[in-house]
C-alpha cells in the first residue's frame, strides 16, 4: 500500500472528508472525492489530475453503484473506500420524531453499508482493498440528547466487526474510526439537527443541551488535517488496525468504558455463572 492508490471518500465536499481528500491527494494519490453536491466538492477540493469528483448520495443504492462504476472507468481500481460522510440528529429520544430516526440510521448506517456493497466486488476481483469507517466515540458509549446518533453509531460498530471476518480472506482490510471531538463541520447547522421540544419534563435539560452543543460548535481540540495524515499512514500499513482512536479524549472514553464493563462483569459474575443446567 505504500505506492499510488485509488481513495473513494464519501462526503467529501465539506468537513472531515475535505482534509482526508486533500491529505490522500498530497501524497500521490488519485482520488474519487463524493458528495451530494459537486459543486460544492469541486469548490472544496480544486483541480487535479489525481481527482475525480462524483456525485454520490450514501442513502440511495444506485448512487453509490453509479460512484463505484466511474472511479473504476477513471482509475481502473478502488484500493482505499473512506466511508466519512455523516449527520447529527440531537434530542432525546421521545421528542425526536421516527422519521428524524430514520434520517439518522440511513445516513449514518444504512449509508455507509450501500456504498461498501457496491465497492466489494471491486475488491474482491482485486484480493486487496482497505475499508475505513469513520465512527464515533458515540459507537463506544451511549450519551443523554444523543439516542438517535448513538444508535447509528453502535449499529455501524457490530457491522463492521461483522464484516472484517467475512472479507479478511480476500485481503480486504477494515479499520473502524473513533474520533472524539474534532473541530469539523459535524456541529454546524449544516449537519446538526436538532429534535422539536414537545415534552415539558425535559425542558431544563434541554435547554443546557442545547447550550452546550450549539457553543460548542468551533471549540473542539482536534485537529481535522491531523487525523486525515494519520488515516493516510493507516491505509498505507500491511496490517491496519481493527480500530484506531482518534484523539486522547477518544483514548480516555475508551478506557471509561473498559473499566465500566469490568465493574459490571465483576458486580454480577456469580449470577451469571449459575445460569447453566445442572452438571
Amino acid at each position: 500500500m505504500n505506492n499510488k492508490k485509488v481513495w473513494l471518500i464519501t462526503g467529501a465536499g465539506r468537513g472531515m472528508g475535505v482534509d482526508i481528500a486533500k491529505a490522500a491527494l498530497a501524497a500521490g494519490h488519485n482520488v474519487v472525492a463524493t458528495g451530494r453536491n459537486i459543486e460544492k466538492v469541486r469548490q472544496s477540493l480544486g483541480d487535479s489530475p489525481n481527482l475525480l469528483v462524483v456525485k454520490l448520495d450514501i442513502t440511495d443504492p444506485s448512487d453509490a453503484a453509479s460512484a463505484v462504476k466511474a472511479a473504476i472507468s477513471k482509475f481502473g481500481a478502488i484500493d482505499v473506500l473512506v466511508n466519512n460522510a455523516a449527520n447529527f440528529y440531537a434530542g432525546y429520544f421521545e421528542e425526536l420524531t421516527p422519521e428524524q430516526m430514520q434520517i439518522q440510521l440511513s445516513t449514518s448506517l444504512t449509508g455507509p453499508m450501500n456504498v461498501t456493497r457496491a465497492v466489494l466486488p471491486v475488491m474482491r476481483q482485486q484480493r486487496s482493498g482497505r475499508i475505513i469507517t469513520i465512527s464515533s466515540t458515540a459507537g463506544l458509549t451511549g450519551f443523554e440528547f444523543g439516542a438517535a446518533y448513538a444508535a447509528s453509531k453502535f449499529g455501524l460498530e457490530g457491522w463492521m466487526q461483522s464484516l472484517q471476518a467475512e472479507v479478511e480472506p480476500f485481503g480486504i482490510h477494515t479499520t473502524t474510526v473513533n474520533p472524539g471531538f474534532f473541530r469539523t463541520e459535524l456541529l454546524t447547522e449544516a449537519s446538526t439537527n436538532f429534535a422539536t421540544p414537545s415534552i415539558d419534563d425535559y425542558n431544563d435539560r434541554r435547554a443546557q443541551q442545547m447550550e452546550f452543543w450549539k457553543g460548542y460548535n468551533g471549540q473542539q481540540a482536534g485537529d481535522p488535517a491531523k487525523l486525515a495524515r494519520a488515516l493516510i499512514t493507516i491505509a498505507s500499513e500491511e496490517q491496519p488496525p481493527l480500530r484506531f482512536l482518534a484523539g486522547a479524549d477518544a483514548v480516555d472514553t475508551a478506557e471509561q468504558v473498559v473499566a465500566t464493563l469490568q465493574k459490571q462483569i465483576s458486580a454480577y459474575r456469580d449470577l451469571s455463572a449459575s445460569l447453566a443446567y445442572p452438571a
